[in-house]
């Protein structure tokens, strides 16, 4: 996605997808991006964690001295304010409007569970003429399925791919209407929510990913043996019908 603005003055906001972790899978066009843009925005938990996507790319911007802007967002997954959204967009606003080009660099991919749409959104209710760029990365769904080698769906079937469980039902809807369900985020809810698969025919179906691609990877083909330690912000499920 590319919107074009009259002034070529202006920098441009760059959304880039900096992939599920290893730094190796950052794309080549990210990589030469980052490599050039003068501002580098990313999102920083409160708890006073390293930015994720910041970490993934470090090392790639050994060799230029960007500025960085950090947009700090709870820790304890309560929704980020508007207000933090539109704070953030000022900020952004004023060095476009210097023509300096920022990226917002973010895991996995900018248009899938992404914070880069809130920004967007507020970044174009106050600059509507402000030109932006995505740039595609590996999300962490597709690199689940790599490292457990795990097919998603095949010619006919149907994907789906939920943000959470909050019952039971909602995981039955799933399962009834789709072939292969992603369950990002795995939590205490879902942990209850499999307590139920063997009552719909999935026990042993059910393929457990945390943190893929990175050194502390892990593969759970047995859902049974996952206690509430092993759970991650950076997991999923992959569960086939």
């Amino acid at each position: 996605m590319t919107d074009k603005s009259p002034n070529q003055n202006q920098g441009c906001l760059y959304g880039v997808g900096v992939g599920p972790g290893d730094p190796d899978l950052l794309t080549i066009k990210a990589q030469r991006l980052l490599q050039r843009v003068e501002v580098i925005c990313f999102t920083q938990l409160d708890d006073g964690r390293e930015s994720y996507a910041l970490s993934v790319v470090r090392d790639s911007l050994n060799i230029v001295q960007p500025e960085f802007i950090s947009i700090t967002v709870p820790s304890d997954d309560s929704p980020v304010s508007e207000q933090t959204w539109r704070d953030a967009a000022s900020r952004i606003g004023a060095h476009l409007e210097q023509g300096r080009d920022i990226a917002f660099i973010t895991e996995g991919d900018p248009m899938l569970y992404s914070e880069f749409s809130h920004l967007l959104e507020s970044v174009r209710s106050a600059f509507p003429d402000q030109p932006v760029e995505v740039l595609p990365g590996v999300s962490s769904i597709m690199a689940a399925a790599a490292s457990s080698g795990t097919p998603l769906v095949t010619h006919g079937q149907r994907l789906a791919i939920l943000p959470a469980v909050y019952g039971i039902d909602d995981l039955r809807e799933a399962i009834t209407n789709y072939d292969t369900i992603v369950l990002m985020e795995v939590n205490r809810t879902l942990l209850d929510a499999l307590a139920n698969l063997e009552k719909l025919g999935l026990a042993g179906k059910a393929i457990y990913v945390r943190r893929a691609t990175t050194e502390s990877e892990e593969v759970v083909q047995n859902i049974g043996n996952l206690t509430e330690e092993d759970f991650d912000y950076f997991s999923l499920l992959i569960i086939k019908r």
